[in-house]
């Protein structure tokens, strides 16, 4: 999908606006727009969602900065236009602290999600000391001296990015199957909930919207 395209990144926070070269191609039924536009709902298409490899998710749009004379391909009917353009992105430093939602847990950890990015980790090895595993009910629960709290799905919680995992998305092989190679999220955010003020929001803000 990115093949053949060039990116510049800088950021301010989790926000990253990402400089992209590449090649775009306006349909037909795109002639009667505003080239802009067609320009725009065709980046938009193509990048929007989708993980730029080591650069972050991409988000929506930002501005086009150049866009050469269109070409009519030959046998195609498409006009190929040749732009450099702006895109926002997502990907938060380490060490930042975000607000996230839990989406479920397992043994191994708590897996968290936001309204626009779902893969988010927590290991179960940063979960504060106490923390265990209840199996019948599927969640992960700190327990105190004098009280237990839960980590209950869809609670609001305040975790701290720790590190990134970037897998290639290349296609399996002939050879290869779902079941030896199940797939990975392309990008993966790992987090950790031991500190004091991390966890549950509700817990330290008394308020979890």
């Amino acid at each position: 999908m990115m093949r053949g395209a060039g990116y510049y990144c800088n950021c301010t926070n989790v926000w990253w606006r990402t400089k992209i070269a590449d090649l775009v191609q306006i349909a037909p039924e795109d002639f009667s727009k505003e080239s802009a536009v067609a320009i725009e709902d065709n980046i938009n298409a193509k990048y929007s969602n989708k993980v730029i490899q080591n650069i972050g998710l991409c988000i929506c749009f930002y501005d086009l900065l150049w866009a050469s004379e269109g070409l009519i391909g030959h046998g195609t009917g498409l006009v190929n236009v040749n732009v450099e353009f702006r895109m926002v992105v997502f990907r938060p430093f380490k060490g930042e602290v975000l607000l996230a939602r839990i989406r479920s847990s397992t043994p191994a950890g708590i897996h968290l999600r936001t309204d626009f990015f779902d893969d988010i980790f927590v290991p179960f090895e940063e979960l504060p000391e106490g923390a265990e595993y209840n199996h019948s009910e599927q969640l992960w629960i700190w327990n105190l001296e004098d009280d237990r709290l839960f980590y209950d799905n869809h609670e609001m919680v305040r975790f701290q990015v720790i590190d990134e995992e970037w897998h290639d998305q290349t296609p399996l092989g002939p050879q290869q199957n779902l079941e030896d190679n199940p797939p990975k999220a392309p990008y993966r955010i790992k987090g950790s909930m031991a500190k004091e003020g991390l966890g549950v929001c509700l817990w330290w803000d008394g308020d979890g919207n």
